[in-house]
């Protein structure tokens, strides 16, 4: 399963998901889906967004489990 893995990103650069979730400027509800896994898609334009807000690539921003 392929999975977010904005939350220890956050954690790393020193950032709340409060911030984050001012920053992708998305209504929280949709916001705490996506960070928390329970989305079936995510967008092209949050995917760049979410890399350029943690200065990261997609390889970061992804990561794979055996769930």
């Amino acid at each position: 399963m392929i999975q977010l893995n904005a939350l220890a990103l956050l954690e790393k650069r020193g950032k709340t998901k409060y911030w984050l979730y001012k920053q992708m400027g998305m209504s929280y509800q949709n916001f705490n889906k996506m960070i928390h896994n329970q989305t079936k898609s995510i967008r092209y334009e949050n995917i760049e967004t979410l890399c350029l807000l943690l200065s990261c690539t997609p390889n970061e921003l992804f990561v794979i489990t055996e769930d």
